[in-house]
């Protein structure tokens, strides 16, 4: 049946406790044919085997579910193992040491030419482990698992009782907490064009500050609220998140949380760090062709800061800090949250505009959409929105539309935004960053700007009336949905944003609202403008991109 006589398999898991796509088509073959009567119990017994599995303990039940089943599946067919199948954990930043130590067991038994036991013999073989490999314990009739940072001998401690012994011994000060970033994490972040600040944090250069230090215009938020992107920095205090989304551009290349158990750093070196990097990148621009020096020595001045970027920036313990270090300089603040942390959102204190991403409108398509870790993730989310409602400074639901996905919920949105009553609502069609194994989306997923027009008006009329369309971007396939009892006086919409009162306003301590900040929406961004959004004081350049020309089917280029 197997012409092979020995096998290494080394498999991830997903979140949701699937196989990634390249190995799908042979763990279903594994698990049919070890399901099968007719392939016999001793189908494998000529093969050898080993299984690693790469995987992630906050995940819970499904941590390294497809390494296990694999490893199940070949024994059950009478493959014997040359060494315990190895669990690889991503949480505990180790992965690479976990497996070189398993992989050191492997390529000691196969020199030796040995392999594991029967299963009657395993816990004997267990108890005699020598520490390169991880034991299993399935005669235990139980789901634990050894961690291959603790090989000093086999893990028989459950794991709910190891983790109190850990949290018990951190609080004690007998453990100090870990890093956030592993080595690998940072060279795959800095390889993306981080700046990383510190042992959780990071900066990083967007294209439209780029393009605005050009004069050749400024993103959304520019159209929107009258956001100077030549003077944004985009930052975030913390690169861990609390969910694996569909979109996500970053590839997943960031740590992953339920809470905060890192190091921490302080709140001013955080500030500090980040606008040290980001005037060191734009001062790079310094004799760059078609760089404006009026705006260069204007971006070397920050006046904005988008708390966004990969990550979860609310989860970092001390955000509230934060802000107030950025105001204290006369930064304005756009803070990005999942719509995953109520409490964080409930103890928030005033910033410039506070987002909420809502990708999707019924708990089956956010699971699927976001992934999150929390298995209380749709409370959690609702729970988030109604906060909204409290919060007296501007609010904002962020839509990401993924065609084929979220796009037929226009009801189940408009609940949503009955929910928590945002000031704004944008809806941005999703942005695709190329393939990826976490990834499943092509350029079918991604909607034209006609389709957000069409949803946005469906969005509009949905929610009786209550937010017009004001604005787009069509650069962006980004539009603007407003709440007309606010922000639509004296027949002229006002979403651009009065900083220098903001800053005023956030100094005195005294509540204030969002109509206490607001100014007048130019009429180039407003939407169904000619302009669409495109400043008329820049000027547009059209890239021209030379793709080869494909072949003709039966023919030549």
């Amino acid at each position: 049946m197997w012409k092979e006589q020995c096998i290494v398999l080394v498999l991830s898991t997903y979140e949701d406790g699937t196989p990634p796509t390249s190995a799908k088509w042979f763990c279903q073959w594994l698990e049919e044919s070890s399901k099968d009567f007719r392939v016999g119990a001793e189908a494998l017994k000529d093969l050898r085997y080993a299984v690693f599995g790469c995987g992630n303990s906050l995940y819970a039940d499904n941590f390294n579910k497809v390494a296990t089943l694999a490893d199940e599946q070949l024994e059950s067919m009478g493959a014997r193992r040359i060494c315990s199948r190895g669990m690889g954990d991503e949480d505990t930043g180790k992965m690479a040491q976990q497996f070189d130590r398993w992989s050191e067991g492997l390529l000691q038994n196969l020199q030796e030419g040995s392999a594991m036991p029967d299963k009657a013999q395993a816990a004997e073989a267990d108890a005699q482990s020598d520490g390169y490999c991880s034991t299993d314990s399935e005669e235990e009739g139980d789901n634990q698992v050894a961690d291959l940072e603790d090989l000093g001998g086999p893990a028989k401690q459950p794991r709910a009782e190891a983790e109190a012994n850990a949290a018990s011994e951190a609080s004690a000060g007998n453990l100090e907490p870990k890093q956030m970033l592993s080595p690998p994490l940072r060279a795959a972040l800095s390889k993306q064009g981080y700046k990383l600040v510190g042992s959780h944090s990071g900066v990083k250069m967007c294209r439209w500050t780029k393009s605005m230090l050009r004069g050749r215009g400024g993103c959304y938020k520019h159209a929107f609220y009258g956001i100077e992107s030549h003077r944004c920095m985009e930052a975030t205090p913390s690169l861990a998140c609390a969910n694996k989304c569909v979109f996500c551009w970053r590839h997943h290349t960031n740590p992953v949380g339920r809470e905060w158990r890192w190091q921490m750093d302080d709140p001013h070196s955080i500030v500090e760090g980040a606008l040290g990097h980001h005037i060191r990148m734009i001062n790079e621009f310094k004799g760059v062709p078609g760089v404006m020096p009026e705006r260069l020595a204007e971006g070397m001045q920050p006046r904005h800061c988008a708390l966004s970027l990969v990550g979860e920036p609310i989860m970092y313990p001390e955000i509230n800090t934060l802000v107030q270090q950025l105001h204290a300089r006369r930064i304005s603040t756009f803070l990005v949250t999942n719509a995953q942390f109520p409490d964080r959102i409930r103890d928030l204190e005033p910033i410039t505009q506070l987002y909420v991403s809502v990708d999707a409108a019924t708990r089956e398509s956010l699971k699927a959409i976001d992934r999150p870790l929390f298995k209380d993730f749709w409370e959690r989310f609702l729970e988030c929105l109604r906060l909204l409602r409290d919060k007296r400074q501007r609010t904002v639901y962020r839509l990401t539309l993924v065609k084929g996905w979220n796009m037929a919920e226009v009801a189940n949105y408009a609940k949503l935004v009955t929910l928590g009553e945002p000031d704004f609502i944008e809806v941005k069609g999703v942005t695709y960053c190329g393939s990826s194994g976490a990834s499943s989306l092509t350029m079918a997923n991604v909607p034209y700007h006609e389709d957000v027009c069409a949803f946005g008006e469906a969005l509009g009329a949905a929610c009786g009336g209550e937010y017009g369309l004001a604005c787009e971007h069509g650069h962006s396939c980004c539009i603007l949905l407003v709440r007309k009892s606010r922000f639509h006086r004296d027949g002229s919409w006002h979403t651009w944003i009065d900083y220098e009162r903001f800053q005023e306003l956030a100094a005195q301590g005294k509540p204030f609202g969002s109509e206490d900040y607001m100014l007048p929406t130019p009429s180039w961004a407003t939407y169904g403008a000619k302009e669409a959004g495109f400043d008329p004081k820049d000027t547009r350049v059209k890239k021209i991109r030379k793709h080869p020309m494909k072949a003709e089917p039966g023919g030549c280029t």
